[in-house]
């Protein structure tokens, strides 16, 4: 009986652990089931207007920089080795900055560097 019960709290634990783990990572945002998730929630680019921001990047030549990290929402880019550029008023008004990293076109927070939006 003793063994079955330690068994029985064994298995407990462990299914706990993995739930627990899974929360965590949900909670944070960034990466669920080995997917990106692109936050729209944000005061970047809006939907209809990342077409013709794509082509604004292609048409400036901006840089692409190559960083190890995986490149997604809520991940943080490096302070040196990447240029980060101003939103132009035309795909409206925004706090964060863009750059071209790993060939993802991603906004950031200007001072914590901290990517806010793919822009797919």
């Amino acid at each position: 009986m003793r063994n079955k019960l330690l068994a029985i709290s064994a298995i407990t634990i462990a299914m706990s652990a993995s739930i627990t783990a899974q929360a965590q990572s949900d909670t944070v945002g960034i990466v669920r089931g080995g997917s990106v998730v692109i936050n729209d929630d944000v005061d970047g680019i809006a939907a209809d207007q990342r077409p013709a921001f794509r082509e604004y990047i292609v048409r400036e030549h901006v840089p692409e920089y190559t960083v190890p990290d995986r490149v997604v929402v809520g991940g943080v880019l490096p302070e040196a080795g990447v240029t980060y550029y101003d939103v132009p008023q035309t795909f409206g008004a925004t706090p964060y900055r863009y750059t071209v990293v790993n060939g993802r076109t991603v906004l950031v927070e200007p001072r914590s560097r901290r990517i806010v939006q793919v822009v797919e």
